[in-house]
């Protein structure tokens, strides 16, 4: 991500801002951290035009923290890459602004290490909770150049940090003598496994003990909760951030009947195609956000109908009532 360049009117609105924010993680977001289980990958709403829609982002933060969630900004279902540096800016200060009382993590991802550097600074001024700090892109580092990066980032931050293993993104695993050599960090924190190898996780869980695994796979939490994952960073969670947490909570607790194939199935129909556009789809059906437009290369053209996703969208809320009854 590449760092924002201000004006000296915006640039004296965000020392304003900074002198109103705790240059602190609030209190009660550094307690919900640990206890945090789901970490929504939010989604960046967008109007007609393609400008940010900042009342949309609002409801779906305000979702998110009513049912119990943390927030992830700017990640890949965020669509980060597609944005600004300023309108990262925009949307971290925005969220940080409506003092939710829930966790906020901030995505930090690209090739540009110091680039990175240079965001995690700006950040590093404001209430957020924690950073979910991705490979670089493209590159395909080896051990020695994974090392460098994530101890560069770890080195910068002032804020517990979630590494991201996500080789169909950026190419490379992340290698275990990587996440060993950085394990003891003082903020390394957690790792989000996306690699959808199960052998991956629990090679990661042996050779790696002090970090917390979250699974970045939604349909493989009740078999990554068997593997000791502590929670789920999710895609779903934004079409059903109840019904989400729910199928977290009854995961990590061993009770998985009834689970499949229900979730399953509703995990395929939102990565059908690339994410975030089937979910952005769906929340735009379900009236959710007033558009179901994506930033360039992505769009919601690539979708020919959205009946399957309706389908399992009545599914899973059928699910979810039955449990309360």
């Amino acid at each position: 991500m590449q760092t924002p360049k201000s004006s000296p009117n915006e640039q004296s609105s965000r020392e304003m801002n900074q002198i109103k924010f705790s240059k602190n993680v609030s209190s009660t977001a550094n307690s919900e951290l640990h206890k945090t289980i789901l970490w929504t990958a939010l989604i960046t709403p967008l109007l007609r035009c393609g400008e940010i829609d900042f009342p949309s982002l609002k409801k779906l933060a305000v979702s998110q923290s009513d049912a119990g969630n943390g927030i992830v900004l700017l990640g890949s279902t965020g669509e980060g890459l597609a944005l600004t540096s300023q309108e990262h800016l925009s949307i971290v200060e925005f969220v940080c602004n409506l003092s939710l009382g829930t966790p906020l993590m901030v995505a930090v991802g690209g090739y540009h290490l110091t680039e990175q550097i240079n965001w995690i600074t700006i950040c590093n001024q404001l209430p957020i909770s924690a950073y979910l700090l991705g490979s670089p892109i493209y590159a395909k580092p080896g051990v020695v150049g994974q090392t460098q990066w994530f101890s560069a980032l770890l080195d910068a931050a002032k804020f517990p940090c979630m590494l991201y293993n996500v080789p169909s993104r950026s190419g490379v695993s992340i290698p275990i003598e990587t996440l060993q050599a950085v394990q003891n960090h003082q903020n390394c924190w957690a790792l989000k496994e996306a690699s959808g190898d199960l052998n991956q996780v629990l090679a990661y869980r042996q050779y790696c003990p002090d970090i917390a695994l979250y699974s970045g796979e939604d349909a493989m939490m009740p078999y990554l909760a068997q593997a000791g994952v502590k929670g789920l960073v999710s895609v779903c969670s934004n079409a059903w951030p109840q019904a989400t947490l729910k199928y977290v909570e009854l995961s990590l607790a061993g009770e998985t009947e009834g689970l499949f194939p229900l979730w399953q199935n509703a995990v395929d129909e939102l990565f059908q195609v690339a994410s975030p556009i089937p979910v952005k789809s769906l929340m735009y059906q379900k009236q959710m956000i007033e558009t179901p437009f994506l930033r360039a290369p992505l769009t919601h053209l690539e979708l020919d109908d959205n009946n399957s996703l309706l389908a399992s969208d009545k599914l899973i809320n059928q699910w979810l009532g039955n449990l309360s009854k």
